[in-house]
Parts: C-alpha cells; sequence; structure tokens
C-alpha cells in the first residue's frame, strides 16, 4: 500500500498512516486503502488499531483534492462513507493520536471506538475557514462524545482541544507518553481479546445502536445459548469454588 503499513496478526490488525510529505494528510489513495482494510477486517474479524506515522496523526484531509471537488464528490460522501464503515466494524477499533488530528483526521479518531492520545495531540476541525462544513461525521460524533457546548466551540469557533482538553472533556481515554502510546494501546486490545470475542462484537453492536430492550434480550439470547458462556462460566465457578 502507498499511504499505509498494515500489519495483521492474529486478532489484530495495526494500520498506520503513512504520507509523511502531507503530514499524513486523507487522500483519494489512503481513502481507497483504508476501504480495503475495513475489508479485510469485515471478512475475518479482528480489532483494529489506527495510528499515524512521524509524530501527526493526520493533519486533515488533502486540501488540494478537496480544492477540485464539486457537489457529486459531495454527494458521494467520500470521507464520510468511509468513517461510517470503519464505525461499523464488527469488533471494537482503537486509534492512538500524537500530533494532530485535524479536519478529517479528527473525524477518522471520532469514528473508532477507543481514542489514546500523546501529550502533543491536538484535535480539531477548521472546515469553516476553508469555507466548507465537518462533513465526514464530525457535525454529530464531536456532539455525541464531549456534548453539544465543547462540540460547538470547536466547529463554530474553531477552537482546538490538545490532550487535556481531550481527556477532560472524555474524548480520550488516556493521556500516554508518545514513546509509550502504541505499546499502551497495544495492551488496551489484549484486554479486549481476554472477552468473548461473540460477546464483544454484540455489545457494540448494541451499544452502537439507538437503543432498545428488545435489541438487548435478543443480544443476550444469543449469547446465553453459545459454547463460550458456558465454557467461561464453568471456569469462572470452578475457580471460585477451589
Amino acid at each position: 500500500m502507498s499511504t499505509l503499513h498494515v500489519e495483521e496478526l492474529d486478532d489484530r490488525v495495526v494500520v498506520t498512516l503513512r504520507r509523511p510529505e502531507a503530514r499524513n494528510a486523507i487522500n483519494a489513495a489512503m481513502v481507497g486503502e483504508l476501504h480495503d482494510v475495513c475489508a479485510a477486517v469485515e471478512r475475518e474479524p479482528r480489532l483494529l488499531l489506527i495510528t499515524g506515522d512521524g509524530g501527526t496523526f493526520a493533519a486533515g484531509a488533502d486540501i488540494g483534492e478537496l480544492r477540485e471537488r464539486g457537489r457529486e464528490q459531495a454527494l458521494q460522501g467520500i470521507n464520510s462513507r468511509l468513517f461510517d464503515r470503519l464505525a461499523r466494524l464488527p469488533l471494537p477499533t482503537v486509534a492512538a493520536v500524537d500530533g494532530y488530528a485535524l479536519g478529517g483526521g479528527a473525524e477518522l479518531a471520532y469514528a473508532c471506538d477507543v481514542r489514546l492520545a500523546s501529550p502533543a495531540a491536538v484535535f480539531g476541525n477548521p472546515e469553516p475557514g476553508l469555507g466548507i462544513l465537518a462533513a465526514a461525521g464530525a457535525c454529530w460524533r464531536l456532539r455525541e462524545l464531549v456534548g453539544a457546548s465543547v462540540a460547538k466551540q470547536v466547529l463554530l469557533a474553531g477552537r482546538r482541544l490538545d490532550a487535556g482538553d481531550a481527556l477532560r472533556f472524555g474524548l480520550v481515554a488516556e493521556v500516554v507518553p508518545a514513546e509509550d502510546l502504541l505499546q499502551r494501546a497495544h495492551s488496551l486490545l489484549d484486554r479486549m481479546t481476554r472477552s468473548g470475542a461473540l460477546a464483544l462484537r454484540l455489545t457494540k453492536l448494541v451499544a452502537d445502536g439507538h437503543g432498545h430492550p428488545l435489541t438487548d434480550d435478543l443480544a443476550q439470547a444469543i449469547l446465553f445459548e453459545s459454547e463460550e458462556k458456558r465454557v467461561r462460566m464453568d471456569a469462572f465457578l470452578g475457580g471460585s469454588r477451589s
């Protein structure tokens, strides 16, 4: 791949955004390659870790390409369809953010289930300053993540959230020294792998839904009939009796 470094492991896929000449800005080639990653993870469900190379997560979408896009390209939702697909992947996704995550880069991070940050991380959506809006999920995902007031400060007033802000507002789970960021992200994924894979998958599906008791009941009914539930509960009960 020309814009990504992809490492496929048994239980996870690690993606590093790699466009050093453009501070990892998201261009059409990267969008296509990230779709390929999503397809692979859909075929064989695994955890996904996304990070950026060279001390930057992704400093936006490629402005040169955006400059040439018109109404038809906007209606295609080039970036928004990708980030929606990423958000709907079967197993959890983690963004490890070092440095700038701006514009489309921020929206990529918002689409992940969990975000970790280095002290140098900066999140922002400066799109209105370019005469456009943050149309790949920020206008509603950021509101869900940090609340309406903070989201509007970012989207309307150009506020950038540094690592301390992001932690305080719940946008990131933890702030970790840059040299430990990937290790901490892998530790988080390791913790996830200790859960039942089907339970993890259905929990994400229910948590990302609009919420209804019937959805909870149906998902739990599937899990109650699973062999993994019996094995795990037998092991728990066996341990408690010893």
